[in-house]
This record gives structure tokens, sequence and C-alpha cells, in this order.
């Protein structure tokens, strides 16, 4: 009883550790005041009327926003690839090679995001632009598309789409028809995940980003002047919610394509 008290203590101070931080950002972004400190002054909305007349912030949102969508794009389409063939086919080498593909996970940052600045730079000579950094994040993005693509096919069962090749449709039909539309949850599923961790991407971002930042560098520029955190505070109350309601989305989905195949859920996102 005493053991699971003090686990039950454990949790409810790492669970404060963790989200306080968070519960300070709207806080903050409703305060009449451009000190971050307490007491509270009052009431206000006027730091989030004040991100609606920034055109460098806007434009910044409007490559996050970009980068984002693509690499959803992308990152899934190689993700639905990989965890097609990962669970319907065996070749030599199919576990190191799904390994390799799985290993931007354990990789810092830090260090693929020096390394791709290098080989664009210095190897290609090619300039940095929003194409890079989308590069540079479906790089990142594709090993958690795989993660979640891998249950949705796995789940499935092969005879069905043997079946319809043997009624007649091609194997692209088949997969058309059969496959894509029980996977289709997952498939939202990655694209969202992907979608949100490429619009919070800061570090990769900050190395590949060109004449144009995005959103997160764009952010850390500002924190050099005191009299904008209240702004950014604002901004970041909208990046949690938008987050927070895109990674419910995608555990719905998920959620939704485990009971369609029949599958025990036996953990997720949320």
């Amino acid at each position: 009883m005493k053991k699971g008290r003090s686990l039950g203590t454990y949790a409810v101070l790492y669970l404060v550790f963790l989200y306080a931080p968070i519960v300070l950002l709207p806080l903050f972004a409703f305060n009449d005041a451009t000190i971050i400190a307490f007491p509270l002054k009052g009431f206000t909305t006027q730091w989030f009327e004040a991100l609606a007349t920034n055109a460098a912030l806007l434009q910044s949102l409007r490559n996050s926003l970009f980068i984002a969508v693509m690499t959803a794009i992308f990152a899934t389409l190689l993700g639905m690839c990989a965890a097609r063939a990962g669970a319907m086919a065996e070749f030599p080498g199919k576990k190191g090679i799904i390994g390799f593909v799985m290993l931007p996970l354990v990789l810092p940052e830090i260090i693929v995001a020096v390394s791709l600045l290098i080989v664009l730079r210095q190897v290609l000579g090619l300039n940095l632009n929003n194409w890079s950094v989308i590069a540079a994040h479906t790089l990142i993005c594709t090993p958690f598309s795989i993660a979640i693509l891998n249950g949705a096919f796995q789940n499935l069962d092969p005879s069905m789409e043997e079946a319809a090749m043997d009624l007649g449709e091609s194997r692209w039909s088949a997969f058309r028809l059969v496959t894509l539309p029980l996977v289709m949850p997952g498939i939202i599923s990655s694209m969202l995940i992907a979608f949100t961790i490429s619009l919070d991407e800061f570090i990769i971002a900050f190395f590949l980003t060109g004449a144009n930042p995005t959103m997160p560098v764009y952010i850390w520029g500002l924190l050099r002047f005191p009299a904008q955190l209240p702004v950014v505070m604002a901004l970041g109350t909208i990046l949690v919610t938008l987050s927070v309601v895109l990674l419910v989305i995608a555990e719905y989905f998920r959620r939704r394509g485990m009971a369609r195949a029949g599958v025990k859920d036996t953990g997720g996102f949320l």
C-alpha cells in the first residue's frame, strides 16, 4: 500500500512538473502586462490581436504551414511504402533495412541538422530554402509514419487483396479498392502526427532555413526582445491548442483503424 501511494505521489508530481509551464502560457497570454511575472494585472486580448498585425510572423506561419503540409504528404507516402514492404514482403536483410530506415528516431537532431547543412551547402552547393527544410523534416518524420502505419498494414488479411486479384483486379486496383480504405485511418493519423512534428520542429529548421524563417525560428528571434514575450505567449497558446487538437484527432483515427481491423488496442499516443 505504501509503495502504491509513493508511486501515485510521484506520478502527480511528474504531471505537475510536465504540464505546469503549459498551463502558465494562457495565463500570461491574457495578462495585461509586458512583464512575465505574478501577480497578474488584468485580462486582455491585445497580444492575440498583435499577432494578426505582425507581417513577419504571418509570413513565417505561412512558411511553417507549407513545410508541414508537404512533409506530412511525403513522409506518409514513404511510410506507406516501407510499412507495406515490411508487413507483406520477405526479402534478404529486411530487418536490417527497416532498422536503418528507423535510425533518425535515435539520432540527435543537432547531428542530423549539421550533417544535412554540410551536404546541401558544401557538397551539393544548393541554396537553403523551404524545400531543404521539407527534405530534412521528411527524413525525421518518416520513421514516425512507419511506426504508425506498420500496425495498420500488419493487421490486414493478405487474402482480401489476393481475392480481389483473383476476381480480375490488377495489383494496383486491388490495393486502391481494398487495402487503401482499410488503412486510411492510419494514413490520416500518420499525416497529422508528421504535420505536428514538422510544425513544432526548431533545431533542423534553424540550421536549414533560408531567408524566410519558419515560425519556431521566428519565435526564437522574438525572445531577444522582452517586450515581445507576451506575444510569444499568445502564439504559444495557439500552437499548444492546435497540437493537442491534432493529436486527439490522430488518436481517434488510430483507434478507429484498430477497431475496424478487429485488433485489441494496447496503447497509443494518448
